[in-house]
């Protein structure tokens, strides 16, 4: 206005006090200008420090961009600039250029300053909701005991269930929510409580700082991950490159050995085996998922299903087909290998039957004291929280009508947490003592605990888990013997065994046990055996057919064509009698009886006209034929035959 400008023709725009000219995102003020500037709504820009309109190059030459196809004047303190003239532009792109290096020094030192301080253990940062600032300076664990007693119970169920999706379902099966402190508006940061997630329970498990441990560094800048709702994306940092960790920096709720197998375990649940990592154990049918090797290039063995209904377990090595090869190293059908596995695991832990008793019933009083000691505190906050909000409404003055109200609705409100809190423990309580009482408990010590029947109860995810416990690893070969798989299980305590299982086959000419099956049947066929006896004395005798099955007659009928073993005669070698020991009739017999031929008997039996059976495919028949059924026949004939009536 002192230089002659009408105070409705100057427009302020002072909406980017306070905030850094580093980037345009974020600052309205600056998006404001650049849109009356495009629009033709100005003619001169006037700021103290041209340079401070914009700390980015390519802010900066936009806004300059603008100006000189728009005309629009730039001044600050010293002088008046056009941006369409060469010199000027020239002085204000030096400007730009000299504003944005000064601001990459400005940063260089405050961060130098930053990491200096960090190394010493004195940068003040955010602590999670389990530790708190001493007024006096340093770190203690937070005063609060629930919030103590519920971050460890975060820890315990960890160890204890192995992933950290279990546990947010443990905590929601117990109503049970977790502290958090939002960092968000002035300090102190007041604990609120949340229901449990994946997110909330991560960053208790991945925090150093409940291990004691100060650490800088442990993010970086992701500019790759912004987007539109996300200001300044960020990424975590391995832990072998954070810049500063001081251990033992100030009390802990685990020990840094603790953090450290807790953090490995994390990363193994993600299932990724180029980097080792096996994956939590999940809800299918696979009961050896991620622990599978292959024998032949001792890689991971991935998991497909196949089937109608892809729920067929297959355990496949892609290792040739990564190199070009265009085929699998090996392909390795599940259920007969995890049998075997299996058995042979339930067969160790049997000497233990009663160790795992008492060990399961220590574990099952354990959470259930846990849970009782939690209970207890969140009983105790709630009735702190309404006697709280009583005295509250006791101080005010009744005369106090405006305050009175809200202070008695806060009241109310606390009373009726407080009593929902009561009947939630004691639905629980109720729960815990339906599910196993003292005489449970004294009878399963007794008797012990029956593995295969408790095997058989627990679901898949749970089975896997428990084998992990006791078996590391899995090497499957199928390509070192005919119809066999080589299996060797690599147990948890660094032990070893080798063991073959025969594998299900298409044809015979693969099985493993072709030979035997072959003596067994030619021995059994010469000893005068028919084919369904062959087929139970195979079945008794613990031999599966090529796909692992029991033989029926009609298979043992197949192998004998196969290979050529002729059918046992009920009558020896000799030729069929007229008539059978048991009264039945040959077809022969049976033919010379009605006056046919044995072709026609044939056609008979198989219209229905006539009863018979055979003991066997490809044995002699043997026909139930009365003398009436002969004469009706006889009459049948020759009704139909005129020549043989006139023969008669």
């Amino acid at each position: 206005m002192g230089l002659g400008w009408p105070r409705d023709r100057i427009e302020v725009i002072d909406d980017d006090l306070g905030k850094s000219g580093a980037d345009a995102h974020q600052r309205f003020g600056f998006q404001r200008l650049i849109a009356e500037v495009g629009l033709g709504h100005a003619g001169l820009v006037l700021s103290y420090d041209a340079s401070r309109l914009a700390r980015n190059n390519s802010d900066w030459h936009q806004l300059l961009q603008l100006c000189s196809m728009f005309r629009v004047l730039i001044a600050d303190a010293e002088r008046l600039y056009d941006p369409g003239l060469y010199h000027d532009r020239l002085l204000l792109g030096l400007s730009g250029i000299m504003s944005e290096a000064e601001l990459h020094q400005i940063r260089q030192r405050l961060h130098q300053g930053e990491r200096q301080k960090a190394a010493r253990g004195e940068l003040r940062m955010p602590l999670p909701a389990g530790l708190t600032h001493v007024p006096g300076g340093g770190i203690m664990l937070n005063p609060d005991g629930e919030v103590q007693a519920r971050i460890r119970l975060v820890f315990e169920n960890f160890v204890r269930l192995g992933s950290a999706k279990a546990v947010v379902r443990y905590l929601r099966e117990t109503t049970l929510a977790l502290p958090v402190r939002p960092l968000r508006g002035p300090a102190p940061h007041a604990v609120v409580w949340r229901d449990a997630s994946d997110a909330r329970v991560r960053a208790i498990l991945k925090n150093p700082a409940y291990a004691g441990a100060y650490v800088y560094g442990r993010r970086c800048a992701a500019p790759e991950r912004r987007g539109p709702e996300s200001l300044s994306p960020t990424k975590a940092v391995p832990r072998e490159e954070w810049e500063v960790c001081i251990k033992d920096a100030h009390p802990a709720y685990v020990s840094w050995e603790e953090y450290m197998s807790i953090s490995d375990h994390l990363a193994d649940n993600v299932g990724n085996y180029r980097a080792g990592h096996r994956g939590a154990p999940r809800r299918g049918r696979a009961l050896l998922q991620g622990i599978v090797m292959c024998g032949i290039c001792g890689r991971h063995m991935r998991l497909n299903y196949s089937g109608p209904k892809s729920d067929y377990p297959v355990y496949r090595c892609h290792s040739e087909a990564g190199m070009c090869a265009g085929q699998y190293c090996q392909e390795v059908r599940a259920p007969g290998i995890e049998a075997a596995v299996e058995r042979l695991f339930l067969a160790a832990l049997s000497p233990d039957q009663l160790a795992i008793t008492l060990a399961a019933l220590d574990e099952i009083d354990d959470d259930a004291h846990a849970l009782e000691r939690q209970w207890a505190l969140k009983r105790e906050r709630a009735a702190y929280e309404a006697e709280r909000a009583r005295r509250q409404y006791s101080v005010v003055e009744p005369e106090n009508r405006l305050v009175a109200r809200s202070l008695e609705s806060i009241w109310e409100d606390k009373l009726r947490e407080a009593e929902r809190v009561e009947q939630d423990y004691q639905r629980w309580k109720a729960e815990q003592s339906a599910v196993l009482s003292a005489e449970d408990r004294a009878r399963i010590a007794t008797m012990g605990i029956k593995l295969p029947e408790l095997w058989s109860a627990i679901g898949n995810a749970e089975r896997k888990a428990i084998i992990r416990l006791v078996i590391d690893k899995v090497v499957v070969d199928q390509r070192r013997a005919k119809g066999m798989v080589w299996v060797r299980i690599l147990w948890q305590t660094g032990a070893s065994t080798e063991h073959w299982v025969m594998r299900g086959t298409q044809s015979y000419n693969e099985a493993a046990h072709a030979e035997q099956l072959e003596e067994k049947i030619r021995e059994l066929n010469a000893a005068g055996c028919m084919d369904a006896q062959i087929a139970a004395d195979l079945n008794a005798q613990g031999l599966p057919n090529c796909r692992g099955g029991l033989f029926d007659h009609g298979t043992i009928h197949l192998l004998r064509k196969r290979w050529g073993i002729p059918t046992v005669k009920i009558n020896g070698v000799g030729n069929n009698p007229s008539r059978w020991p048991d009264g039945s009739y040959s077809v022969q017999g049976a033919a010379d009886a009605i006056g046919v031929t044995a072709q026609t008997v044939f056609k008979w039996l198989k219209k229905g006209h006539l009863q018979g059976r055979q003991l066997a495919p490809g044995q002699p028949w043997q026909i139930d034929l009365t003398d009436d059924q002969i004469q009706v026949l006889q009459t049948k004939i020759r009704r139909t035959n005129p020549s043989r009536r006139q023969a008669s």
